[in-house]
Parts: structure tokens; C-alpha cells; sequence
């Protein structure tokens, strides 16, 4: 009997591999949860048109916006796991969504599988071009003089760059007044208008519009320096009072539903972190303003559960709460 047993599992086993070594015979889909021409837009873009290039597979980039980015992840978590639909997503739809959204009922660690990381990336704060503030501190100094009258412009409600922004206002004691949007692209257009004084946002998602000279950087909020701005200062070495130990980032990875084939998911895994280790492809995420960061499955696994767990008190310190 046990003689049986052991047959069936090497034969499910030989099988499973088989079917591994055969795939794709078909589309891959990427579910992008956020609009063409953002920065996780942009990253998932470039991370599948590689793989593509490098390895013959057909991916398929499927744009499903809305919700924060979390319609994207439900979609996926709906998705069949057959190793034919994957999500590019990032901290705030993994991560922060769940524990904002009364609605969602997915759980990242439990529906969903962690495949790659991809590059993580610092929170910028910028301002207009031809704005008066020059620095952070000018800014801080503006806020405590005229309390909830400088307006800051975000891509929505509950996201890790909105929560960002509330921990510096708590740690500098200041008090800004939130403008959200859905997605950075308006929310930077309404700053460089001179709509609204201040953009919060990801660095990939701002780097067009300092590089064409629209935007001026104030500081990043990362522990070092962005490689893509390395003239902008850190907020926590600017010297800020109140304001000691700083490093607020957002990441982005490749997730899978839950059950699909673990050796599929270690074939994407391994494409991706040799990607990663290429230096042209290292160069073109930099160039985005995010820094590259290979993880194999089980480590990034771990990281996906520690951060979700975090987060949870992050939330509710801020008091945010969505339908």
C-alpha cells in the first residue's frame, strides 16, 4: 500500500514538473491595478516586456484600476491558479488596502502568493517649480505658522503615501490639509497648476516631471538617498525638529492566486531575480526612481507577512477608514 502511495506521489510529482518545464503554451496575464502611465504601471510594463524578451513568453499587461488598486488584487485572488494569471502589485493594495476596506474580504498572506519582489522605492515630497518653498523646513515652518492652510496632493485616501505623510505631520508637528486624487498623474498636474501647494507621491510616479524641470523635490523618505535624486536630502537628515529616525518606503512585486503551481511560481521567480541582476535592467528601474531588490520566494514570503502585520496599527492610529 504505502509501496502505492509513494508511486502515486512521484507520478503527481513527475507530472507537476512536466507541466512546469512545458509552460506557458499560452498568454500570461499580468493584472496592472492602476492606470497606464503610473509608476507601478510603468515598472510592471518593463518587468513583463523583459521577461518576454529574455525568455519567449507571452505577457500580457491587463490595466484593472480602482478601489486604491485593490480591484486589481481581487481580481486576481478571483483569478484561476493555473499559473496563467499573476498581479504586479505593491505595499499599499497588499498591505495597507486590507485593513482600510471594510468590503475586502481577502487576506494577501492566506488568498494570495508571493512570486518576486521587484524594486522598492522612497515617498517624495515636492512642490511646483516656481513655488516660494525651497526646502522641507520651509514648508514645516509655513505649516506651524499658518496651521491647515498648506494643501498637499496624494493618490488617495489610505494610501502607504497618505499614511506617510500623517506620520510626518505627527513626528514634525505640523497640520496640512489633504487633497486626494485617484492616482498621482492628476494630483501632480493640480500641483504644477499651482492648484495645490504640495504632491506627496512615489518617486517613479513624479521623476518625468522633475526631470522636465514642472517639479521640485524637497525630500525623499527613505532612510538614504534615492539613486535616481541623489541631491535630495532625506527628511530624517534635514534635521527637522521632532523629526529623528525617518524611513517610510513603498515596494512592488509579483503576486499569483493562492494555489497556483509552486513550480511555476519558482520558474517566474527565478526569471525575475536574473533580470534584477542585470545591470541594464537594474539601470532602466532606477531610472524610474525605484531601487531593485531581488528576494527568492520563501524571503519575500516572510517580508509580505511582516509588513501586513505592521501595517495593521499604522492604520489604525490614522483613523482612516473606507467602504
Amino acid at each position: 500500500m504505502f509501496k502505492k502511495i509513494f508511486t502515486a506521489a512521484a507520478l503527481g510529482l513527475t507530472v507537476s514538473l512536466a507541466a512546469a518545464q512545458s509552460w506557458p503554451t499560452k498568454p500570461v496575464r499580468m493584472i496592472v491595478p492602476f492606470p497606464p502611465g503610473g509608476g507601478t504601471d510603468i515598472l510592471a510594463r518593463l518587468v513583463s516586456a523583459k521577461l518576454s524578451e529574455t525568455h519567449g513568453w507571452n505577457i500580457v499587461a491587463d490595466n484593472r484600476p480602482g478601489v486604491g488598486g485593490t480591484l486589481g488584487i481581487t481580481e486576481a485572488v478571483k483569478s484561476a491558479p493555473d499559473g496563467y494569471n499573476f498581479v504586479f502589485g505593491q505595499k499599499d493594495n497588499l498591505v495597507i488596502g486590507p485593513w482600510l476596506y471594510k468590503s475586502l474580504t481577502w487576506n494577501p498572506v492566506k488568498d494570495l502568493a508571493p512570486v518576486a519582489h521587484v524594486a522598492y522605492s522612497p515617498v517624495l515630497i515636492a512642490t511646483s517649480a516656481d513655488s516660494p518653498f525651497k526646502t522641507l523646513a520651509d514648508v514645516v515652518a509655513a505649516a506651524k505658522a499658518k496651521p491647515d492652510t498648506l494643501t498637499y496632493g496624494s493618490p488617495g485616501n489610505g494610501t502607504s503615501i497618505h499614511l506617510a505623510t500623517t506620520i510626518f505631520e505627527k513626528a514634525a508637528d505640523i497640520k496640512l490639509v489633504h487633497v486626494p486624487y485617484k492616482g498621482s498623474n492628476p494630483a501632480m498636474l493640480d500641483v504644477i497648476a499651482g492648484n495645490v501647494q504640495l504632491l506627496v507621491s512615489s518617486v517613479p510616479s513624479a521623476l518625468g516631471q522633475i526631470n522636465a524641470g514642472k517639479l521640485r523635490p524637497l525630500a525623499v523618505t527613505s532612510a538614504t538617498r534615492s539613486s535616481s535624486l541623489p541631491d535630495v536630502p532625506t527628511v530624517q537628515e534635514l534635521g527637522i525638529e521632532g523629526v529623528r529616525q525617518f524611513d517610510v518606503s513603498t515596494w512592488y512585486g509579483v503576486m499569483a492566486p493562492a494555489g497556483t503551481p509552486q513550480e511555476v511560481i519558482n520558474t517566474v521567480n527565478k526569471a525575475v531575480n536574473q533580470l534584477l541582476s542585470d545591470e541594464q535592467v537594474r539601470k532602466s528601474i532606477q531610472a524610474q526612481g525605484a531601487e531593485p531588490l531581488a528576494m527568492e520566494v520563501g524571503a519575500f514570503g516572510d517580508f509580505l507577512s511582516k509588513d501586513y502585520t505592521a501595517w495593521e496599527s499604522v492604520v489604525q492610529d490614522s483613523g482612516v477608514q473606507l467602504d
